[in-house]
């Protein structure tokens, strides 16, 4: 079993700033993919960041600039520096990794339980 843990989420204003993080124990070999999803009430979840393994980033278009994903692989952690925070990034936000439990193994699936971010004045 692997469990990911996020903490971080919080209230702030506009304009301000959060790091969120999740930590990934358990079964793995090696995690590929470190992703960041969110999820706003009465709408689908959507991808905000994702990172490969080699440290390649990618941003949903109304993040950038403003977020930014690292991942630490010693710790098996990845997080999301947010800045410049807008009330429409109010969302749950949900870690996810791909990984292998082994050497050759294939690629599962892995979610965070979520850690709310809400930006209000």
């Amino acid at each position: 079993q692997v469990q990911l843990v996020e903490s971080g989420g919080d209230l702030v204003q506009p304009g301000g700033s959060l790091r969120l993080s999740c930590a990934a124990s358990g079964s793995i070999f090696r995690i590929n993919v470190m992703n960041w999803y969110r999820q706003a009430p009465g709408k689908q979840r959507e991808l905000v960041a994702k990172i490969t393994g080699g440290g390649s980033t990618d941003y949903a278009d109304s993040v950038k600039g403003r977020f930014t994903i690292s991942r630490d692989n010693d710790k098996n952690t990845v997080y999301l520096q947010m800045n410049s925070l807008k009330p429409e990034d109010t969302a749950v936000y949900y870690c996810n990794i791909e990984y292998q439990r082994h050497y050759g193994g294939y690629l599962q699936s892995s979610w965070g339980q979520g850690t709310q971010v809400t930006v209000s004045s």
